[in-house]
């Protein structure tokens, strides 16, 4: 009997080459579940993420599904899967879900965190997880700027996507920042984002903070839709897909 089977897993991007198999190459989260359920399975098993995470990013509530044909248990899978996958991933759950669940497309909510060390030395411990940004920052102007990003817009002029034949249209719930010493954790709740979306808003407002740009000019990229008129693209490294809502 054919099972749906919903994995939630957590890893560190720094080695990889992002959430989706890349051709040949199995150096991505996705070629390595798909490499580890071949052996599990006898046969190739298609993975699906509930998003593709990009080189370098990291994720603490990635969801993925696949379909299987044995009768494993959700423990015998979740033991088998984590014996063979490298440290710096892990599956932290495993349920059986109605055939008709799919990771991507019944997603309703995903929440996003970027992490910046604003401190003149940068921090040791935490440099591949933050990014560091010496310079003063305006955290007024800055949350002036993440209200601005809030609701419905055409995210455009806010990716790397160039012209799209789909809808760019995406709606953000919330930006909020909570600030612990020199930690600024921005938190990013939406419906979905676009390729380097939210990298890009952030290096947008970080700009705003250090006075290098105006607040009034994001109103202004929402309607031109030109990627060269907003803020700088923030490295991934800072990057988490924290949790995806169903």
């Amino acid at each position: 009997m054919k099972k749906n089977v919903k994995i939630t897993l957590e890893y560190d991007g720094a080695r990889y080459k992002g959430w989706q198999k890349l051709g040949d190459s199995s150096n991505t989260i996705q070629g390595k579940l798909e490499d580890i359920l071949e052996k599990m399975t006898g046969k190739r098993t298609p993975v699906t993420g509930s998003g593709r995470t990009d080189s370098g990013v990291h994720a603490r509530g990635q969801v993925a599904n696949f379909f299987i044909e044995n009768d494993m248990s959700a423990y015998d899978i979740l033991t088998y899967i984590n014996s063979y996958l490298p440290s710096d991933i892990a599956v932290k759950s495993v349920d059986f879900v109605d055939e008709r669940f799919h990771s991507r497309h019944n997603a309703k909510e995903k929440t996003y965190s970027y992490t910046i060390y604003n401190n003149r030395i940068h921090s040791v411990f935490d440099r591949k997880y933050s990014f560091h940004v010496p310079d003063p920052l305006n955290l007024e102007a800055m949350k002036q700027a993440m209200a601005e990003f809030e609701g419905t817009h055409d995210f455009l002029g806010f990716s790397s996507l160039g012209k799209s034949k789909k809808s760019t249209v995406r709606t953000i719930n919330a930006i909020t920042l909570e600030k612990n010493g020199p930690y600024l954790k921005f938190i990013f709740k939406g419906d979905g984002f676009l390729y380097n979306s939210i990298r890009i808003i952030m290096g947008t407002i970080l700009e705003i903070g250090m006075g290098k740009r105006k607040t009034s000019t994001i109103n202004r990229i929402f309607e031109k839709k030109i990627r060269e008129d907003a803020g700088f693209t923030v490295p991934p490294h800072g990057l988490f897909l924290e949790e995806v809502d169903y």
